[in-house]
């Protein structure tokens, strides 16, 4: 309300317009426009004590009061419950509001009056949280820069343990994590542990600029670890990072990592801890403690807020939690295996000299391609030696190769007939293992799909009635030769007139000398 005491008081110890606008906060036409009205009606200064502003002010513009009867009054409580909600805002609901008073006969306030009379009564009601973060709608993150102590039982020796602070930026209200290290993974977790605690998941979600949440955060681009972002994706939240040197981006965070270095960090700076499970129960009772502590400025805590104003805001939880990724990349080397650092997987074999992206959980390798999954795994625990191969991914000779067995090689020459069952029997079996000779029964085979079955059989035939230990050798010699084409006739060695002797007959000059040769 305009000052019009102090507009008349001014005036008559003869201070300009100028001078009398600036102490009273009013333009000057308003001081003017008083000082006119003033004079009509012959008001001047001194007044007595009676005569309030308010009165001046009915004196002045009698139909003013008479306006603002006409005008419907906002239902200040149902437009703090409206805007909560998501995507309701002040301009949604003073077109409501006019709605309803062209409605109800009456005139609507401006929108410019309706907001600053909501601001108003906000502020005198303690309400502000809501102006300025709905409920359910950001999840701020940080790591405190103080640490907690563990000692070692043995040596004595500390390591430092480090403090996760996750808080919901309506209702304050936190999570506290003590944990080993900052890396990825457990980063990760401990966004999983906090939306486990909170019941729910946020909208938005709004980390610092480490290196396990932000690879890039520039005017122009914005890039997000690939594990991270997939975690956001599970949970149906948007990461929105603050910028460099601006920690009043998330100015919850900051404030619950200075209050929760305070009344965790600080209360527990005496405590001797010996394991990191000694310290973790140790803080989950103080960040109870810290959640139910008073506010200052207003009523209930940080529970009691989450709880009343928060809570059925937050987006449900999926079905099942998220079980954090390693994200790598690799070069499929000839052997088409992929490692995980301990173990080798086997991926298609037509990916050769292709870069592909591994992922890595507790329980699956998981490889994928242009985005694609090409292969998965169940994660071996112990490393072994031997690698898990799968038999769709190899080459189709590799696969003929480990389908090789006795019984197959045996199954195999008993379709295309006696001799060369008898050939394979010799192959397997005239050796101490089978596996000796395995190479001849792969030459056999290869040898019957250049030169067909019927030739494989003649061959063996005709070999076996020379020999009872044939060779891979001398059936590919027949082959050649076109032996196995020959007639019955030309089986066996073809005999002559002349009987050749067999004996060994020595010359003359053996037995020169009289002697006899040795």
């Amino acid at each position: 309300m305009v000052d019009y005491r102090e507009i008349l008081r001014l005036k008559s110890l003869g201070y300009t317009m100028k001078d009398i606008a600036s102490s009273v906060h009013s333009s000057r036409n308003t001081v003017s426009e008083v000082l006119t009205l003033a004079g009509n009606l012959h008001v001047c200064w001194p007044l007595d004590d009676d005569v309030t502003n308010a009165s001046l002010e009915a004196m002045f513009y009698p139909g003013r009061n008479k306006s603002d009867e006409e005008r419907l009054i906002p239902d200040y409580p149902k437009i703090h419950k409206e805007l909560a909600k998501k995507g309701v805002t002040l301009t949604l609901l003073w077109t409501e509001y006019c709605l309803e008073a062209s409605a109800a006969g009456k005139k609507p306030y401006m929108s410019t009056q309706f907001n600053d009379n909501y601001r108003k009564w906000a502020r005198i009601t303690k309400a502000t949280m809501r102006i300025q973060h709905k409920p359910g709608d950001e999840m701020e993150v940080d790591w405190a820069g103080a640490t907690i102590d563990i000692f070692d039982e043995v040596t004595g020796i500390a390591t430092p343990a480090y403090l996760f602070v996750a808080v919901l930026s309506c209702s304050c209200y936190v999570y506290a994590e003590i944990c080993p290290n900052m890396k990825s993974d457990t980063f990760i977790n401990c966004h999983v542990h906090a939306y486990t605690y909170f019941g729910g998941s946020t909208r938005l979600l709004v980390p610092d600029n480490l290196k396990a949440g932000v690879t890039k955060n520039t005017r122009y681009d914005t890039l997000i670890p690939k594990a991270y972002k997939e975690m956001a994706d599970h949970y149906n939240t948007a990461i929105v990072p603050a910028r460099v040197k601006h920690p009043d981006d998330k100015p919850n965070a900051e404030g619950s990592v200075k209050f929760a270095t305070t009344w965790i960090l600080a209360a527990l700076r005496n405590y001797h801890f010996f394991s990191i499970e000694e310290a973790k129960a140790a803080v989950s009772e103080k960040l109870e403690e810290l959640n139910l502590r008073s506010f200052k400025k207003r009523l209930g805590n940080r529970c009691s807020a989450f709880m009343n104003e928060e809570r059925e805001f937050l987006q449900p939880l999926p079905k099942a939690p998220y079980e954090p990724a390693v994200w790598s990349t690799a070069k499929v080397q000839n052997d088409y295996l992929i490692s995980d650092g301990i173990n080798k997987y086997s991926v298609p074999f037509d990916l050769i000299g292709e870069q592909v992206g591994i992922r890595l959980t507790s329980a699956m390798v998981e490889v994928f391609y242009h985005g694609g999954r090409v292969a998965s795994h169940v994660r071996r625990a112990n490393p072994q030696r031997d690698p898990i191969c799968m038999k769709e991914h190899m080459p189709l000779n590799h696969q003929k190769y480990l389908s090789y067995n006795p019984n197959e090689f045996i199954n195999w020459a008993d379709n295309i007939g006696a001799s060369t069952l008898k050939t394979m029997n010799h192959f397997l079996y005239s050796e101490k293992e089978p596996e000796q000779g395995y190479k001849y029964c792969i030459g056999l085979m290869k040898a019957a799909e250049k030169y067909g079955n019927n030739r494989i059989e003649k061959a063996c035939e005709r070999l076996l009635t020379v020999t009872v230990q044939p060779s891979l050798r001398s059936i590919i010699t027949i082959l050649k030769n076109g032996q196995d084409k020959l007639g019955a006739d030309s089986k066996g060695t073809k005999q002559t007139g002349k009987k050749r002797s067999n004996g060994i007959t020595r010359g003359l000059s053996a037995y020169r000398n009289g002697g006899d040769a040795e």
